[in-house]
């Protein structure tokens, strides 16, 4: 069976309403995204609820702090069980993180240049003469240099972080839209089938699942698109575990 490289994005504001989402997506989904809202809301007990339940958990709070503070708060990340636990790929950063999370399954995750960026947002921080795509790979070379697990990439810069960061490190992507769908505030996205067949290990999708009248019909049209390319992917994906 093709190992299914889905994460939904609970973007919501309680824990009910994500046990909830939870329940009406199912077993097709295993894998969940907390971000800053709903840990904000709830803390680590919506974490403890989707670990209880069986499922995987993608802790999104790009941690950003000085060496020993990111080394502490991953620490306890990876004891709550987090799969994934994403921090801003800075150097420092990215080595306390590691650090935090030795000997645990967690993997951290840095993060580059936001989906949603593009060359004027660039600009507005200082960054002159280079696309998003260039600082996306600017950035990640200092993330590999750390020993950063993994990266968070936008699905148009799949093919070249996975030609720098190589085989052995996982990339989630989001900005995933399925074809026709609504790209939101994304600014850099593609089809489900195109970011896996780049290199993509995992697709992050929210509200085009969460915001659905039916999720568990959402999920299977995503888990659809992507059939084609799903095979290949997951082998490789299954290496890099």
């Amino acid at each position: 069976m093709n190992r299914n490289p889905l994460i939904v994005a609970l973007d919501v504001e309680t824990r009910a309403a994500a046990m909830q989402l939870v329940e009406r997506c199912g077993a097709r989904v295993e894998f969940y995204k907390v971000g800053l809202e709903l840990f904000t809301a709830e803390g680590p007990a919506v974490v403890r609820d989707l670990i209880g339940a069986g499922k995987r958990v993608f802790l999104d709070l790009k941690m950003y702090d000085i060496g020993e503070t990111v080394k502490r708060a991953a620490a306890r990340a990876a004891a709550l069980g987090v799969s994934l636990l994403t921090v801003h790929c800075v150097p420092q950063v990215v080595r306390a993180a590691v650090e935090g999370v030795r000997g645990s399954k967690t993997r951290i995750l840095a993060v580059t240049v936001l989906t949603s960026f593009d060359e004027r947002d660039l600009e507005d921080l200082g960054v002159t003469g280079r696309t998003p795509a260039e600082q996306v790979l600017f950035l990640a070379r200092r993330g590999v240099e750390a020993g950063a697990h993994g990266f968070v990439c936008s699905p148009l810069e799949v093919r070249a972080m996975r030609e720098l960061a190589g085989r052995e490190r996982l990339l989630v992507t989001p900005g995933v839209r399925s074809a026709g769908a609504s790209s939101h505030d994304q600014k850099r996205v593609a089809t489900p089938a195109e970011a896996l067949a780049a290199g993509a290990d995992y697709l992050v999708v929210g509200r085009e699942v969460t915001r659905a009248e039916d999720p568990a019909a959402a999920v299977g049209r995503i888990l659809q698109e992507a059939e084609p390319v799903r095979g290949s992917s997951s082998r490789a994906a299954e290496e890099r575990k």
